[in-house]
């Protein structure tokens, strides 16, 4: 990462640190939107960009520290990601298909 030349390690180390900070607020403001989120989906949705901006940095720490564990951290934490919105989708819809089987059950009694 930039061996050759004068500064350029400075430089990306730097570009590194800015990049996480601006991830490390999108991170904060996708939170936000899980918690306030008027719609489940909106939750989902932003569980998985959690998910997915996480990632990211866990990928920019490991090009910055040069570990190379750090890479399959990040594929561990895809997976296990995935399956967390998988869950989460698949909680939802029982809910959503137990509500509306409740809601025709009343109609038909009425």
């Amino acid at each position: 990462m930039g061996k050759g030349i004068p500064g350029l390690e400075q430089t990306y180390h730097v570009f590194f640190i800015v990049v996480l900070i601006i991830l490390a607020v999108m991170l904060l403001l996708c939170l936000l939107r899980a918690i306030i989120g008027p719609r489940i989906a909106d939750r989902i949705v932003s569980v998985n960009m959690m998910g997915t901006m996480v990632m990211v940095m866990i990928g920019i720490l490991a090009v910055m520290m040069e570990e190379g564990y750090l890479a399959d951290i990040c594929l561990i934490y895809a997976m296990i990601s995935f399956l967390a919105v998988i869950v989460l989708t698949k909680v939802y819809m029982g809910v959503y298909l137990e509500k509306k089987e409740k809601k025709e059950g009343e109609k038909g009694d009425a």
